[in-house]
């Protein structure tokens, strides 16, 4: 959960980055949050979540 969490602030952080920059449209972000609705209802999400869990994972794992 606290993986979830933290992805969805760093996501939110980018886009309010990219809004503002200009390089992200409001109506881009609009869909972009509809996609990710929509995704979260199919039967994809647990193969999303467990990639996303992965990915955390492995980038968790790394010593620099």
């Amino acid at each position: 959960m606290a993986v979830s969490i933290s992805l969805v602030l760093l996501l939110l952080v980018l886009a309010v980055i990219f809004i503002r920059n200009g390089g992200l449209k409001v109506s881009h972000a609009l869909v972009c949050l509809l996609l990710g609705f929509l995704l979260a209802g199919t039967s994809m999400a647990p193969t999303i979540a467990g990639g996303l869990t992965a990915t955390a994972d492995i980038v968790g794992g790394l010593r620099p």
